[in-house]
């Protein structure tokens, strides 16, 4: 399946190209101020991504500039956003997908609550009773001793995986147990470093070295209950690109993704250029930075979304 989705972005991105090269004759008939700077606003999580398209880009086209957005209140042209948030950004209204992001449940390595929950698989019932309260898991929840004393700390900003890690469980972000940690996520990992009881949950790139691809040293992974021979692939000795490997070709219920796109009010020739690399060129760097790949038929969707913002340009 991989191959084959690999193949359909080669052959779909040969047709998107074509369109590209198009646009930007059309561009030099047209007059766009090509020097203008275009701007990016990225979470955290995928900040070192977007940097990397920016430094990628400008080797095909030096004379377009696009930059990360800087402060936070700045009106970018481009918003990296995750799904379900995307009217975030002052009513954003197009959005192109391009990767998927996993959230796994974590605490502080070494810590009392590591400790309380080491060789225990969760199901999907019992990680519901650790992270979350309400009416029908209360009294559950009184009765196992070890989740009643641990502290839950969740996220609460609009690029939060919060929202993703509740909906894959049924569960709306207000009924999570415990403490909201504002902010990025990443503070959530500060938050478990500082209370030994913590557990918490994390994106990928968040909860991964990007260069030595594994597990940060002061994080545990949370065990969830999977079929044996995938018991390896979801433990502290798993690296970034095995794990990817194994949610790309069937993700376990208990485990939450959520897709990541780029969305913007506005496309300009050069926008629309930059729009089509991403999903033709800039996907392939999605496992570095710790994201997973579309499928093949969301990826053939994208593609298509992109090459009818180039048409509409000409």
């Amino acid at each position: 399946m991989k191959k084959n989705v690999i193949a359909l972005v080669a052959l779909l991105s040969i047709g998107l190209g074509n369109v590209w090269a198009e646009g930007a004759s059309t561009n030099e008939v047209s007059g766009t101020n090509e020097s203008a700077v275009r701007t990016v606003k990225s979470p955290r999580f995928a900040r070192s991504l977007v940097e990397k398209w920016i430094e990628e880009y400008a080797k095909v086209e030096p004379g377009v500039r696009f930059e990360i957005a800087k402060g936070g209140s700045h009106e970018a042209d481009l918003n990296v956003v995750i799904a379900g948030r995307e009217n975030g950004e002052g009513g954003i209204s197009h959005t192109i997908y391009f990767a998927e992001s996993a959230v796994l449940p974590i605490t502080a390595r070494g810590s009392e609550a590591d400790e309380a929950l080491n060789g225990k698989r969760l199901n999907t019932k019992k990680l519901k009773q650790l992270y979350f309260l309400n009416d029908d898991l209360e009294e559950d929840v009184k009765k196992n001793k070890t989740f009643e004393r641990l502290v839950v700390y969740s996220g609460g900003n609009a690029t939060s995986a919060a929202q993703a890690f509740a909906h894959n469980f049924g569960e709306e972000q207000t009924n999570f147990r415990g403490k909201r940690i504002s902010g990025d996520d990443l503070f959530l990992n500060t938050a478990l470093d500082k209370d030994p009881l913590g557990v918490s949950f994390n994106l990928l790139p968040n909860i991964f070295d990007l260069k030595s691809r594994q597990l940060k040293s002061d994080l545990s992974l949370i065990g969830i209950d999977v079929k044996k021979d995938l018991e390896p692939t979801f433990s502290n000795h798993v690296t970034l690109d095995q794990l990817i490997l194994v949610l790309e070709n069937g993700k376990p219920q208990q485990v939450a993704t959520q897709k990541v796109g780029i969305s913007y009010n506005a496309a300009d020739d050069a926008i629309g250029r930059f729009l089509g690399w991403v999903l033709s060129e800039g996907t392939k760097y999605n496992h570095q930075y710790g994201l997973l790949n579309l499928d093949k038929k969301e990826t053939s969707t994208e593609i298509e979304k992109v090459r009818t913002v180039l048409t509409a340009q000409k």
